[in-house]
């Protein structure tokens, strides 16, 4: 695995916009080395009899059903309104015409 340079440190600031000190280049070199040779012991994992999944936990559908229920009216619906037409809630335009 090969490790983190500073230069790899320099361009991984520039990219998040981070001004670092000296020393913390230094801790973000170790830190960020230390997170991928962990991240490599992967590599070492026996997966042969492991099938290719997209989650890690079986997905079910969760959508419910599309019945009709009973709604608001529209008299409770339109009663905070500032205004309303129409059984409609009034608002500015948006856009000249």
């Amino acid at each position: 695995m090969a490790e983190i340079t500073r230069k790899d440190v320099d361009h991984i600031a520039k990219l998040a916009r981070l001004d670092l000190t000296e020393d913390e280049k230094e801790t973000y070199q170790k830190s960020l080395t230390s997170i991928l040779e962990f991240a490599d012991k992967l590599n070492d994992l026996d997966l042969d009899d492991v099938p290719p999944t997209a989650h890690a936990v079986a997905q079910q559908n969760v959508i419910r059903k599309d019945e009709v229920n009973s709604s608001l009216a529209v008299d409770r619906a339109l009663a905070n309104a500032a205004k309303s037409q129409d059984d409609q809630f009034a608002i500015q335009a948006v856009f000249d015409e």
